[in-house]
C-alpha cells in the first residue's frame, strides 16, 4: 500500500492555521505553534506542542529544531521573517486572505493538503450556511452605520472580511477596509455602533477611556451608548471562528433580534461594573 504523502509535521505560525487544521481534524500533526494559537485553539495546550514565534517574527532555529515537513504562516509578514522561515528549507504555506471568499479558499486548500477534502468542503459550506441564516435574519431591518477598527493607534479600520459580516449581521461598514484613519474623521462619519477588536488585546479594549481620549462625547453611538468590544479572536482569526465575531456583530447590531453573545462586551457594562480593561 503506498504511502500517506500528506505532512505528518506542521509548524503553525498563524492562529487561523492552527484553527483550521483544528476544524478538518488534524491537529495531530501539529507539532509548534505561536503562543496566540491556544488563545483560539485551546486544544493545543493539552497536546503540549512546542512554542515558537509568530509570522512577524518568525526564527529559523526554533522552526528547524522541530524537524516539520510543513510552515503554514499568514499576513501579517516582515520581509526578514519570511527568510528565517525559507531559510528552514521547510515546505512553506504563505497565507494573505482578505475577504471571506479568500478564507474559504485557505480552508479548502489546508483541507487538501491534509487529505481531508471533503472535511474542508463540509466546513466552508457550514459558515457559508451559517452566515446566509443571519443575513436573512436581518434582511429589511434598519442598517446602523458602523465604525469597526482593528487596532486603536494608529486607528485602523478592520479588515474587509469583518466588513462583510458586519453587512452580514445587518449593519453598514463605514470607510475603506484595512485603512487608516483618525478620531476626527470618525467623529465627522458620526456612526451609529462603534465595534472596537484590538488585534492581541482579546476582549480588553478601554471603551470608556477610548471615548475620552478621543473627544468622541458627542458621537452618536456614543450618547446612545452603542459602543461595544468583540474579541480579538473572533473577529480578526479568518477562520472558522469568525462566526462567533458575526453572532457578536448580530447582537450588537439587533440586540432586539439577537441573544447577548460571547465575547461581546459593551460600554454600558464599563459603566455598571465601575471597571475598565488595561491593555
Amino acid at each position: 500500500m503506498p504511502s500517506d504523502p500528506t505532512p505528518r509535521r506542521i509548524v503553525s505560525l498563524q492562529p487561523s492555521a492552527t484553527v483550521i487544521l483544528a476544524a478538518v481534524g488534524k491537529l495531530d500533526r501539529l507539532v509548534a505553534c505561536t503562543r496566540y494559537c491556544a488563545d483560539v485553539c485551546p486544544e493545543v495546550t493539552a497536546r503540549r506542542v512546542t512554542v515558537v514565534n509568530d509570522s512577524w517574527t518568525a526564527d529559523t532555529a526554533q522552526i528547524t529544531a522541530v524537524r516539520p515537513d510543513l510552515v503554514i504562516a499568514a499576513v501579517p509578514y516582515q520581509e526578514k521573517a519570511v527568510t528565517e522561515i525559507l531559510r528552514s528549507g521547510t515546505r512553506f504555506l504563505g497565507l494573505a486572505p482578505r475577504t471571506l471568499a479568500d478564507i474559504y479558499t485557505d480552508i479548502s486548500m489546508i483541507a487538501g493538503l491534509m487529505g481531508a477534502v471533503d472535511r474542508g468542503q463540509q466546513l466552508v459550506v457550514n459558515m457559508q450556511h451559517e452566515i446566509e441564516t443571519v443575513r436573512e435574519r436581518t434582511r429589511g431591518k434598519a442598517r446602523p452605520r458602523v465604525f469597526c477598527e482593528e487596532w486603536g493607534k494608529p486607528l485602523i479600520r478592520s479588515q474587509a472580511w469583518v466588513a462583510e459580516l458586519v453587512e452580514a449581521a445587518g449593519g453598514e461598514f463605514l470607510g475603506d477596509p484595512g485603512a487608516q484613519t483618525s478620531p476626527e474623521a470618525v467623529l465627522a462619519e458620526d456612526p451609529d455602533v462603534v465595534i472596537a477588536a484590538w488585534c492581541g488585546a482579546g476582549d480588553r479594549v478601554p471603551l470608556r477611556k477610548l471615548v475620552t481620549d478621543r473627544n468622541w462625547a458627542d458621537l452618536r453611538a456614543a450618547k446612545t451608548d452603542q459602543i461595544y468590544c468583540i474579541r480579538d479572536e473572533f473577529l480578526n482569526t479568518p477562520a472558522p471562528t469568525l462566526l462567533q465575531g458575526l453572532h457578536a456583530l448580530a447582537a450588537a447590531l439587533h440586540p432586539g433580534d439577537f441573544p447577548q453573545a460571547p465575547g461581546l462586551r459593551s460600554i454600558t457594562n464599563v459603566l455598571v461594573l465601575g471597571e475598565e480593561p488595561v491593555v
